[in-house]
């Protein structure tokens, strides 16, 4: 007996350590973790002034700033998510915003504004903060000054630095917890802790799972709670922010079809062509003299202007819209002269001053090959011009390039809020420089630059250009060349040719081709018959109007397809 009792309590004892692991590793398994996440390291904080963003229910990639107790943005945040209209003129250290009406202008590191109506006019305002200002390079806003242009709501946290934004405030789902417990970062109890709930307070569902369900509580942090630790559901409707009221930008648009022609001219001498010019049009009501050319960085043009080729042009029963164009210009850096607000006002001054002295109806403008960098200054101008178009009754229209792709930065939704008309230039589809012949203008490209023009502008702001002119094309060993001819003369090359051309119905143009030696002619011409399917597309889409590239060009029978197309209602 004496030898079994050490046995015994051997084998109780292994029970009870066995026990003892197992009940060890069950209570590991199912207790709660007590681990704190670190916050700092959870929202991405980088510096005492830094103040990560919660955006809705997410946290974005853009952090604030606090400066002097005082949130900022950063200009390229404020332009994705707030409003795109604050332009940043570094080469005079100031921050502008446009309105309908007025141009608002603050120094950066200022809390003064200056602000321009349509006669220039100045007006000030005076802040108790600093509005914008630069840390590095990088220009900072302040958001109660963003506030006076956008809606928003923004809420500050600190321990650690974060803040809350809606730019939204739909319908959500909130519950109030029914006991005290943790947020975790992770649905599980071996996550991390983020922070304390208690009893009664409210969160916002936003996910919910088996479980766990995610949640954002009241300083916006957001994370894990236990399903059994919320009560019932309901549906809350948040109180928008509308201190903001988007302006109205009422627009020179005319109650009828715009049947535009712009009228190349050489030199003064070219006015004298307009009666001959426009002797065979039908239903033509605007004509645009290529009259102005920017000359140096400044904001100058030169001029071909006379007051004597406006009085003619009213006499006919026509608008005059003077194109304001760079492909001639020499030696002229766009960015140079939009970017710098000197630049763009002396421009703007000048214009207004020929407006006024020739007694012009409207502007095109025709700025082309704008280069990136040049994109914001360019939709700046527009912007800043149409200020004194709008007052006094001017039409400012501008032309676009049909390729979205290399033309994104022409804006042409903004182009559609602030300008009256938005032309398409539907041809160059293959240009002097293209790596292969073809169409000028084939029916699915002229489409697609409507259809894609019209989802950002209001259609009836847009007007679709035709071309009156064909390009023949010469493919050989040496590689590929073309010239672009008007109608007439294309139709002669065809005939003295003997091409025989068919209809191609993938182009909706009449195409020909011969072989000369070594060499492939090729056209594809624009006529009579292409036009017209054209302009049945330009009805489809129930666009403003139509213009045309280059008066002079076309054959009468054009004007009977462009005069039926004005009839219809």
């Amino acid at each position: 007996m004496k030898k079994v009792i050490p046995v015994i309590v051997a084998v109780v004892l292994i029970i009870l350590i066995g026990a003892a692991g197992f009940g060890a590793k069950l209570l590991e398994k199912y207790s709660y973790s007590k681990e704190r996440a670190d916050l700092t390291e959870y929202f991405g904080i980088e510096g005492e002034n830094d103040v990560p963003i919660i955006l809705q229910d997410e946290q974005i990639e853009e952090h604030a700033k606090i400066f002097d107790n005082i949130c900022y943005f950063d200009i390229a945040t404020v332009h994705k998510y707030f409003n795109d209209r604050f332009y940043e003129d570094k080469s005079e250290n100031s921050l502008l915003y446009t309105t309908p009406d007025m141009v608002y202008v603050n120094v950066i590191g200022t809390g003064t504004v200056t602000g321009y109506d349509a006669d220039f006019v100045e007006s000030g305002e005076s802040y108790d903060y600093t509005i914008s200002r630069y840390e590095g390079e990088t220009l900072y806003i302040a958001a109660d000054f963003i506030k006076k242009y956008a809606n928003f709501s923004y809420e500050l946290f600190t321990e650690p630095n974060h803040m809350q934004i809606y730019t939204e405030w739909d319908r959500r789902q909130v519950a109030s917890v029914t006991k005290d417990t943790q947020v975790r970062y992770q649905g599980g109890i071996k996550s991390d802790i983020l922070t304390d709930v208690s009893e009664g307070d409210q969160v916002i569902i936003l996910e919910e799972m088996e479980t766990w369900t995610k949640v954002k509580t009241q300083d916006s942090i957001i994370g894990y709670v236990e399903n059994k630790k919320l009560g019932d559901k309901t549906e809350e409707e948040p109180v928008p922010v509308t201190d903001y009221e988007e302006p109205e930008y009422k627009a020179n648009t005319r109650d009828h079809k715009i049947n535009l022609g712009w009228h190349v001219i050489g030199g003064t001498g070219g006015n004298d062509t307009l009666e001959e010019t426009v002797a065979q049009t039908k239903g033509l009501n605007v004509i645009s003299p290529t009259w102005f050319t920017l000359t140096g960085n400044e904001g100058g043009f030169s001029s071909f202007a006379t007051t004597d080729y406006v009085e003619r042009a009213h006499g006919m029963g026509l608008e005059v819209w003077a194109l304001v164009g760079n492909v001639d210009s020499v030696d002229v850096d766009l960015y140079t002269v939009l970017g710098k607000t000197s630049n763009r006002r002396h421009l703007i001054l000048q214009l207004l001053a020929a407006v006024r002295e020739y007694n012009l109806d409207g502007l095109n403008i025709d700025f082309e090959n704008v280069s990136l960098d040049a994109g914001e200054p360019f939709i700046q101008f527009i912007r800043e011009l149409s200020i004194p178009c709008r007052k006094y009754g001017i039409v400012l229209s501008v032309d676009n390039y049909v390729p979205m792709n290399h033309t994104d930065h022409y804006d042409r939704a903004e182009q559609g809020v602030v300008a009256d008309y938005v032309i398409i230039m539907g041809y160059d589809e293959h240009y002097n420089g293209s790596d292969e012949a073809g169409s000028v203008a084939s029916i699915n490209f002229v489409e697609k630059g409507i259809e894609n023009t019209v989802a950002e502008v209001p259609k009836e702001k847009v007007i679709n250009a035709l071309p009156f002119y064909t390009r023949i094309w010469e493919t050989g060993a040496d590689g590929i060349s073309s010239q672009a001819v008007g109608m007439e003369m294309a139709q002669t090359y065809v005939s003295d040719h003997g091409i025989a051309t068919r209809w191609d119905e993938a182009t909706c143009q009449n195409y020909g081709e011969f072989q000369d030696g070594d060499r492939l002619c090729q056209v594809w011409l624009e006529d009579a018959e292409s036009i017209k399917v054209k302009l049945n597309i330009m009805e489809k889409y129930e666009i403003a109007g139509v213009a045309a590239w280059r008066l002079g060009f076309e054959t009468a029978d054009v004007w009977d397809a462009i005069e039926e197309y004005m009839n219809q209602s």
